[in-house]
């Protein structure tokens, strides 16, 4: 690896940490504006975690930038409605020690901003609170949002297209040029052209390289329909590839061989085009359609998330290859982004594509991620707000008195268990990054 290619690596390292600080920062500002604007009393803006490396404080806020970049939190005062005073405690148990103890360290915190809890996060109103919550996912989703509408606006769609075509089939992989009496191709007839973009093949409207390509060549002698986009113009087409003899090919890009060493071939059929790959400018419709396709996607993952995490594991201590669907940590995604940047030969305008279709997935990950309803993540505050209001609605509805603000602090003890799932996750996912990273190019 020469310097100039490590310098690179590094650039898009950099330039990761800088999207991730932005994304990060965005998130938890959400929280705090929100926070702020409802009069919740935030002591701390902490973009990642341990010791704080860099800080200030500007009125009752300190704010840092902490040298573990796996989030960030705001710390708001009473997130956790205390224990009353006086109360006595009569359960010793290990599932009452996690309560107890959640509830001292909210009336600890209260205690130490001046003993008011006027100002706590649990006193807010049940939409309030939801408002505090989803502010920061939405900061996320609102960054991949952007981050789509440049990639497809600005720069476009990867979209199939008929680049080269030629006027006649050849007769097997050894011709290169027409010769009289070589049939017409069946791309010529049918009039296609150059620079076509492949809006539909058979109806299937947006079709991969390889799906038009395979199509072709199970449709010898059978009229196959394509739709193509021509100077801003749709065209409906049909082609009827032609049976041709056309070598076969290892997975190594070497002709395949029969027993007795003569070429290996196939007959398939072809229509005499080339097909390929461009980036087409889409309208701004288009972007949200592909941002809720990414949601969908990501929240896909998180479903399937333990057997996805059972093949990690299998591929980081043992012999298996990793999926390019690999869950991946943001090491995973930095060393992505790395590699990209230092790709030699790859214009810079698809190395900018690929790093920001990383950094609009990595957003509308988090998104979602934060949305699960379990605590400690934004979802379970959400969760628990919402099942707030409804309570509160049923006592009035039964005429029966306020039941007042809802005790999250009974939720310590499956809260422990998901903290420690995550860092597990996390844990993995990192050690399997570096030492079996996923091959997001092959």
């Amino acid at each position: 690896m020469t310097v100039g290619t490590v310098l690179l690596f590094v650039l898009g390292v950099v330039v990761f940490i800088i999207g991730l600080l932005v994304s990060i920062g965005l998130h938890e500002l959400g929280h705090l504006a929100f926070a702020k604007l409802f009069n919740v009393k935030v002591t701390q803006y902490s973009l990642g975690f341990g010791k704080a490396i860099w800080s200030f404080r500007r009125g009752e806020t300190e704010y840092g930038i902490r040298p573990i970049l796996l989030g960030g939190y705001i710390s708001m005062v009473g997130m956790l409605k205390p224990r009353a005073s006086g109360r006595e405690i009569t359960n010793t148990g290990m599932y009452s020690a996690f309560v107890q103890d959640a509830r001292a360290a909210s009336a600890e915190q209260i205690a130490e901003s001046g003993g008011d809890d006027s100002r706590a996060f649990y006193r807010l109103t049940p939409w309030k609170r939801i408002i505090v919550m989803v502010a920061g996912p939405a900061m996320n989703l609102v960054i991949g949002v952007l981050l789509f509408g440049v990639l497809l606006v600005g720069f476009g769609a990867p979209t199939t297209t008929f680049t080269t075509s030629v006027d006649c089939v050849l007769p097997t992989s050894a011709r290169t040029t027409c010769t009289q009496g070589d049939a017409v191709s069946p791309a010529k007839e049918a009039g296609i052209r150059s620079g076509d973009v492949v809006l539909a093949i058979d109806g299937d409207r947006n079709p991969t390289i390889t799906e038009v390509s395979e199509r072709f060549q199970r449709s010898a002698g059978r009229p196959v329909t394509v739709v193509v986009e021509r100077d801003g113009a749709e065209r409906t087409l049909e082609v009827t590839p032609q049976l041709a003899t056309r070598d076969v090919y290892t997975e190594d890009g070497t002709v395949a061989k029969n027993s007795d060493g003569t070429t290996k071939t196939q007959r398939v059929g072809v229509v005499g085009v080339s097909i390929g790959q461009t980036l087409v400018r889409q309208s701004p419709a288009a972007v949200l359609p592909a941002t809720g396709a990414q949601i969908t996607a990501s929240a896909h993952l998180i479903i399937d998330l333990p057997q996805r995490l059972v093949a990690v594991w299998n591929a980081a201590f043992g012999a298996q290859e990793r999926s390019q669907d690999s869950p991946v940590s943001v090491v995973g995604v930095g060393r992505a982004i790395g590699t990209v940047s230092s790709m030699s030969g790859v214009p810079v305008i698809d190395k900018a594509y690929t790093i920001l279709g990383l950094l609009a997935s990595l957003n509308i990950g988090l998104f979602v991620l934060n949305m699960v309803p379990l605590l400690p993540l934004d979802g379970g505050h959400i969760a628990g707000a919402l099942w707030e209001a409804v309570k509160r609605r049923t006592f009035r509805l039964f005429g029966k008195a306020d039941p007042g603000p809802i005790d999250l602090a009974k939720t310590m003890p499956l809260t422990m268990v998901v903290v420690v799932l995550l860092a597990g996750m996390s844990a993995l996912l990192i050690y399997a990054d570096i030492v079996r990273p996923v091959d997001l190019f092959g």
